[in-house]
């Protein structure tokens, strides 16, 4: 067993949700190969890293709020190439739709090194176990008493949000 290799997978795919949540969509990207593709349940499909990452900056943009955990990770490494599954639990508030997604999945990449040696994910896909969505309108007791993202547009960060 390889545990070093595990041990840069683990910190590779750590690396893409702490960048899928922090909207660095440049780090994000460096965590997928050139060609990298993605399926995200059935009716996502994109067969290189930039349709990919232009997807989710679009779609996860700074009007989204994300959080990401994945965990349970079971690795298998076979040289330059390795595969993973993971379990992952997500939560999705979009404020300006008064919307909130929970869900769960689980994760299966494979991962390849890159020509200077570094691990990459070279397909990424999920297949949801749940996805239950609800209208913040229902819950009168919410409220977002943080959000980094709104501060982004505020006068005193020099920064604004995009359309």
């Amino acid at each position: 067993m390889d545990l070093e290799a595990i041990a840069e997978i683990t910190r590779l795919k750590y690396r893409y949700v702490r960048a899928l949540d922090t909207k660095s969509w440049a780090e994000f990207a460096d965590t997928l190969m050139p060609d990298a593709t993605a399926t995200y349940a059935e009716h996502l499909r994109f067969d290189s890293r930039d349709g990919f990452v232009s997807f989710m900056q679009d779609t996860l943009g700074p009007h989204v709020i994300t959080e990401h955990h994945c965990g349970h990770p079971e690795i298998d490494v076979h040289g330059d190439t390795a595969t993973g599954i993971w379990y992952l639990s997500d939560t999705v508030v979009v404020p300006g739709d008064q919307l909130m997604m929970h869900g769960a999945a689980f994760y299966q990449d494979r991962y390849a090194k890159d020509a200077a040696g570094r691990w990459k994910i070279a397909h990424t896909e999920y297949e949801r176990t749940y996805e239950s969505v609800y209208s913040l309108a229902d819950l009168p007791s919410f409220r977002l008493t943080s959000n980094r993202w709104a501060l982004i547009g505020s006068p005193q960060s020099g920064a604004r949000i995009a359309p």
